[in-house]
């Protein structure tokens, strides 16, 4: 391993980018104190560091999105300063951005290929921009995705893989990849994994951003650390231990990534008896116990988010009842359900969990003002003092409750989500995919933010797609298969290969 910023034997002619001393400030934020990273032909390097260390902000910068202020790039040798995005793709450098860029009412195909187009005559050729849209699904292996179906219409999942499909369109000589498993099933991770493997073989340098430290080992050769805007540790993936990655990602050992607190399990206060909803979920029954941290798993389709979102009144339920303190409520909207005290973070947070042009103080509190209203008028120092308590618990990186939301890493976006569910003073809370795109560092703090809302005798569902996230921080797992949800059995029952069985049905012969 070496703790500089640049690796001698990837500097030089033969390299594809280089990035040298690139600053970037907005007002009085520094985003970018110095950055340096090298990227050769036909390597991986996977670009490490925690939510709001400047890894969205360089990517911004290497696209066009945002100039530098200071500092020097080459590409293939030559200056590189993009005067925008369609700029640095046309010099062959394409983005999968993790926070999904589709036009929801535009075809599959019309997607894939937008701002690209192959036209005739001035007419758009709508068989030739099948054609290449088709091939790039064929690439990924999802070749079944239907090229004329809205890209809203499709599950989060299927909508990454459409946008990773648009990048390979471009035929890119420098593929960013920003977080793109973080929606992906197991078989399309694998795929996604050999499609890099061939492009790297093909020479098409790769820029790998994922806080799943054991992909970064899998799919790269290399990495680079940010810390606080600026380059701190440089590389090779094989010579260097989980353990050092993450004292470089936080400046400290982590010693504990899944903190236990200790609390006690109470009565029942959520039962779900047979629900149903429109498709999914087809029956779930669960008994939610005051205090208990219960994890929800299935694969991606398997109707696992359906149920939290029926269960909080988003979607209909067609069948079976909802019992809340032993009393029915089954059909209540979601103003009803936190009314009663149960709060829902949907795992698409940029669509459904956050107003990302408002401010973060009124994402934080826009749920429950009578704290900070009178006659009809909000006291903006009491909410933004409110707001900048639960900030500092929940460690939100960003310049004050001011700020609007959209401009902070999604990491520090998700954490305002449930701290929004705090604030209104939730004791039942449904979280779906909590620690989606949040650093390491970051996980252990929700983690333990977890386990200290059971100490306090909350009671919390946790969905997630990551097994040993389930395993660390639980009391019990359900698991989904096909809208059914299995009985919850207690966390000492439950290893990997038992929970991947029951979420493909081949419990019973596992």
């Amino acid at each position: 391993m070496v703790d500089a910023v640049a690796s001698a034997s990837h500097t030089g002619p033969q390299a594809r980018l280089i990035v040298s001393g690139i600053v970037k400030t907005f007002g009085a934020t520094k985003a970018l104190i110095g950055v340096d990273i090298t990227v050769a032909p036909g390597e991986a390097l996977a670009l490490i560091g925690e939510n709001g260390a400047g890894k969205s902000t360089l990517m911004k910068v290497l696209t066009g999105a945002h100039r530098a202020d200071a500092g020097s790039m080459l590409l293939d040798g030559q200056p590189y300063d993009p005067t925008g995005p369609l700029d640095a793709r046309s010099r062959g450098v394409a983005i999968v951005y993790q926070e999904l860029t589709l036009a929801p009412h535009l075809s599959v195909a019309e997607n894939i290929l937008l701002g690209n187009s192959p036209s005739r005559f001035g007419f758009i050729n709508k068989k030739r921009q099948k054609d290449i849209a088709q091939t790039a699904l064929n690439r990924l292996g999802v070749g079944h995705i239907d090229l004329d179906a809205p890209a809203g219409s499709l599950p989060i999942a299927t909508q990454q893989l459409v946008e990773i499909a648009r990048a390979l369109t471009a035929q890119p000589k420098l593929l960013i990849l920003d977080e793109p498993t973080s929606s992906l099933t197991t078989n399309d991770i694998q795929h996604l994994f050999t499609v890099v493997r061939q492009l790297k073989t093909e020479g098409v340098s790769i820029i790998y951003i994922s806080h799943f430290l054991e992909e970064c080992r899998a799919i790269a050769d290399r990495y680079s650390v940010l810390r606080d805007g600026a380059s701190v540790a440089t590389g090779k993936m094989n010579n260097t231990s989980e353990a050092d990655l993450i004292r470089h990602m936080v400046g400290r050992e982590v010693t504990d990534i899944y903190p236990r607190v200790e609390h006690t399990l109470g009565e029942v206060v959520l039962e779900l008896r047979q629900l149903a909803g429109v498709r999914k979920p087809q029956a779930a029954s669960l008994a939610l116990r005051r205090g208990e941290i219960l994890g929800l798993f299935g694969l991606v389709g398997s109707g696992r988010s359906e149920t939290l979102r029926a269960l909080f009144g988003l979607d209909p339920i067609i069948a079976g009842t909802v019992l809340l303190h032993g009393q029915p409520q089954t059909h209540s909207s979601p103003r009803q359900r936190l009314t009663t005290g149960i709060g829902f973070v949907s795992e698409d947070r940029k669509s459904e969990g956050l107003a990302l042009n408002m401010p973060i103080a009124d994402n934080m509190t826009l749920t429950c003002l009578s704290p900070f209203s009178t006659a009809g008028f909000i006291h903006q120092g009491r909410q933004h003092a409110a707001t900048a308590t639960l900030m500092e618990h929940l460690r939100v990186k960003a310049a004050g409750p001011e700020q609007a939301i959209g401009d902070l890493s999604g990491g520090n976006q998700q954490k305002v989500a449930i701290g929004r569910l705090l604030h209104h003073g939730a004791n039942i809370l449904l979280l779906d995919e909590p620690t989606r795109g949040i650093d390491v560092g970051a996980k252990a703090h929700i983690y333990g933010l977890i386990g200290e809302l059971a100490a306090q005798g909350k009671s919390v569902i946790v969905v997630s797609s990551y097994i040993p996230e389930l395993l660390g921080i639980c009391d019990s797992i359900a698991v989904m298969c096909r809208g059914v949800l299995s009985p919850a059995r207690p966390i000492a029952d439950w290893d990997n290969h038992s929970i991947l069985a029951a979420a493909i049905g081949a419990e019973a012969t596992a």
